[in-house]
């Protein structure tokens, strides 16, 4: 069946905080990431930036005129696709040379994610999945463990957590408790088997969030959570659950609960 072309791509929903999430609303649930904007007084951050199927700064552009800060909390496709559209990139320096000459394999995009299934609408008259990739997006600067990125009135600090990959930042706010987490947590099945992940180096990063005085996290995917939750999820992922394991099997499963939903009009659990 032909898909129709998409009126709208982007969807805003404020969390408050200053804090709105982005959605790219017709990309995959199970796949579909979390981008976030948080405004501050001198500059706004952005962190991930999605597949990047339309404009960015568009939807920006509606939410505030101030200068943009985009941070990629690692250089996977379904987090960095749209980051050249920003003048300011900001991400860890060991995954600086993936978003410079990004390819299918080395931002994952070739890892059987990216289908036909993904889209329930195109973003464009033409697209086809297969000819999806991230475009280059040269970072303008380098982030690493103890930097800050100082927004006038608000200050994140970068925590570096590999173990999803090499590279995975996330950005806390210490008088907010704030926490924005990429995909090293967040409400959902984890991924520790990507060609870059160890599973190990997770678990070291996992015991840091432990000690952290988090009160909400906002992760790279899903809904966002408190730190109770936060710790349910360390403690099932810690005793051998929560990993999505072979790819094609769990996507069989998620893409079944979508056609269910389609036929239900219920969500999947």
């Amino acid at each position: 069946m032909t898909q129709k072309i998409a009126r709208d791509w982007y969807q805003t929903t404020s969390l408050g905080e200053d804090v709105t999430l982005i959605s790219e609303i017709h990309v995959a649930r199970w796949l579909r990431c979390n981008i976030w904007h948080i405004r501050g007084r001198d500059a706004d951050l952005v962190i991930d930036t999605g597949m990047g199927l339309r404009p960015l700064p568009e939807e920006i552009a509606r939410l505030s005129d101030r200068p943009q800060i985009a941070v990629m909390t690692h250089s996977h496709f379904d987090h960095a696709g749209r980051l050249y559209d920003l003048d300011i990139r900001c991400g860890h320096c060991s995954e600086a040379a993936i978003i410079a000459d990004p390819t299918p394999a080395n931002t994952v995009a070739d890892t059987g994610y990216v289908r036909a299934e993904t889209f329930t609408a195109l973003p464009w008259e033409g697209f086809s999945y297969q000819d999806y990739q991230v475009r280059p997006a040269p970072l303008t600067r380098l982030l690493d463990e103890g930097d800050v990125i100082d927004l006038g009135d608000r200050v994140f600090h970068v925590f570096h957590l590999p173990g999803h990959s090499p590279g995975s930042i996330a950005l806390y706010e210490k008088t907010t408790g704030l926490l924005f987490s990429g995909d090293v947590i967040y409400d959902g099945a984890l991924i520790d088997d990507l060609y870059h992940s160890e599973p190990e180096v997770l678990a070291a990063s996992h015991a840091r969030l432990r000690e952290l005085p988090v009160s909400t996290v906002h992760g790279g995917h899903f809904g966002s959570f408190g730190r109770d939750r936060m710790i349910e999820l360390l403690d099932e992922y810690a005793a051998g659950g929560l990993r999505i394991g072979p790819a094609n099997a769990w996507l069989d499963g998620e893409i079944a609960a979508d056609r269910k939903q389609t036929e239900t009009g219920h969500s999947p659990v």
